[in-house]
């Protein structure tokens, strides 16, 4: 999907779910990392993550577009258009947009942790940070520890 065919969708779910137009750009934003899309307040652009279509397919990336129009046809009508608003919460509900979007997190992209081991009472820790064997010991019993794999 490219961004004329982002726009072309937006503005024909605007229509169908909202009955009002959308008059503003719609766009593909690869910088998104977590999220499936924002509102933007100054200029009412919606930017959505291109992998929210690649990962889960056309029917989530609906979810997401409705979640985000909720925002702007919201805020346009200078009503609750937060997470937290009533009105928010209710035009979601009827619309049928969806609240979260799945995970879009890469294997690569989550943190892995390094374990460490005492050698003598077994307690366990986890770092994200490698640290210097020589220097540091087990906080409980002041055994050895060991990285484990």
């Amino acid at each position: 999907m490219n961004q004329a065919e982002l726009q072309l969708l937006v503005e024909k779910i605007s229509i169908e779910f909202f009955s009002i137009p959308f008059s503003h750009q719609a766009l593909f934003n690869n910088r998104l990392r977590t999220t499936g899309g924002r509102y933007l307040l100054q200029s009412h652009h919606l930017e959505f993550n291109p992998r929210v279509w690649s990962l889960y397919g056309e029917k989530e990336l609906i979810g997401v577009i409705k979640h985000e129009l909720c925002h702007y046809h919201l805020h346009l009508a200078n009503k609750g258009y937060q997470h937290k608003d009533l009105d928010f919460k209710q035009l979601l509900a009827q619309t049928g947009g969806s609240r979260f979007v799945n995970n879009l997190r890469t294997e690569l992209e989550k943190k892995k942790y390094l374990l460490y081991v005492c050698s003598e009472c077994s307690q366990t820790y986890q770092r994200k940070k490698r640290i210097d064997l020589n220097k540091y010991v087990c906080g409980k019993c002041k055994g050895k520890l060991i990285h484990q794999k």
